[in-house]
């Protein structure tokens, strides 16, 4: 029986919405799982049983996340956040990572998932980390943007059996300081983490970039969407 998988819901705030990128339920379906996307509430009860009806979870890209949720004050307007989003997030990890279901993060995501454990993030990368490596490419979305180098022996690189990966980049802000537990499997060519997990967790992996956007034609992207639907 193919497994259930809750997706964190992305928001136009313009518009009023919830939205998803049909990129993400794509990938999910064609690893093998059915995607739903979950509602923006935050309330135990409706946290609880969403955790209690998926099988795993999928946490997407979005908005930048409330600096002071690491202790810190924004650096300049570039910083566009949303709270509710950030306090869904929060709440289902504390919930799912009890569980002990599987967890994938996704450009926020990864975001997410290190702040979660206490580690910070640059909030501007144009400023707080210049850098000639392309963070936010243009179309096509697809194409890759630079390489990530695999840490070796790490889950990632033994899944792929490869040192480097060409990957695709669009994202504001990255890990600064990285979280209580986590290790690092990939980073960029200017030194930014692009990949972490939680070895001592059955399966929670992030990463920077976007296999959402490049799973219909390239191996690694299928692989790690793979990974996670065969680890829940």
């Amino acid at each position: 029986m193919k497994p259930l998988i809750g997706v964190l819901p992305q928001i136009d705030e313009k518009r009023e919405f919830l939205r998803m990128f049909p990129d993400y339920f794509e990938a999910i379906k064609e690893a093998g799982g059915i995607p739903i996307m979950l509602p923006l509430l935050s309330d135990e009860e409706t946290v609880r049983k969403c955790a209690d009806i998926c099988e795993g979870f999928l946490f997407t890209g979005g908005p930048d996340i409330a600096p002071e949720r690491y202790g810190e004050t924004p650096v300049s307007q570039s910083v566009v956040t949303f709270p509710p989003r950030d306090e869904l997030e929060m709440a289902m990890l504390e919930v799912v990572e009890k569980s002990g279901k599987p967890i994938l993060g996704i450009c926020r995501g990864a975001q997410v998932i290190n702040v979660y454990h206490g580690g910070t993030l640059y909030q501007d990368l144009p400023t707080q980390h210049p850098s000639e490596t392309c963070h936010a490419q243009k179309p096509p979305f697809d194409m890759p943007a630079h390489n990530v180098t695999l840490t070796a022996g790490s889950p990632l690189q033994e899944l792929l059996r490869k040192d480097e990966l060409a990957v695709t980049s669009r994202h504001h802000q990255a890990i600064r300081k990285l979280g209580d537990g986590l290790k690092v499997m990939a980073e960029s060519e200017d030194g930014l983490i692009e990949a972490v997990c939680l070895p001592d967790y059955g399966f929670l992996w992030a990463v920077q970039w976007h296999p959402e956007s490049s799973h219909k034609t390239d191996e690694a992207s299928k692989a790690l969407f793979r990974a996670f639907i065969n680890a829940v």
